[in-house]
């Protein structure tokens, strides 16, 4: 039989860990989750409605390099779904975010819009209907 695989985590480096904590639940409500590793050393996670993601921290001079020219190779961005692309854009702009892209349809019953989070994350908002 071969393996299953199902969705874990997802793991990003950050120069602020908690700036972009905070971001992510200014933005998005995620909660932020501390703990503390095994080696003793602090941790901050999160939790954005069951999708999982670590905050690994960088030191303070790491280069964070410029976002690449489309198209590129490797990871793009992550996705979120939402039930009302309007609703949820005018309430992350009201929250502050920046759209790299606003919102359009790109087929029937599907609406895109992309917004810029820290350390060049990119968030695909998406509603289907």
């Amino acid at each position: 039989m071969p393996p299953t695989y199902r969705y874990d985590h997802m793991h990003l480096r950050s120069r602020d860990v908690k700036k972009t904590a905070e971001y992510y639940h200014q933005m998005f409500d995620a909660k932020i989750v501390e703990s503390i590793q095994s080696d003793g050393r602090p941790r901050t996670d999160l939790d954005l409605n069951g999708l999982t993601i670590f905050i690994a921290p960088v030191a303070a001079d790491a280069a964070v390099p410029p976002a690449p020219a489309e198209p590129y190779v490797g990871l793009d961005h992550f996705g979120l779904r939402v039930d009302d692309m309007d609703i949820a854009v005018a309430e992350l702009k009201r929250r502050g975010a920046s759209f790299m892209m606003e919102p359009r349809t790109i087929r029937p019953g599907v609406k895109i819009a992309f917004v810029q989070a820290p350390d060049n994350v990119r968030i695909e908002l998406l509603e289907r209907r």
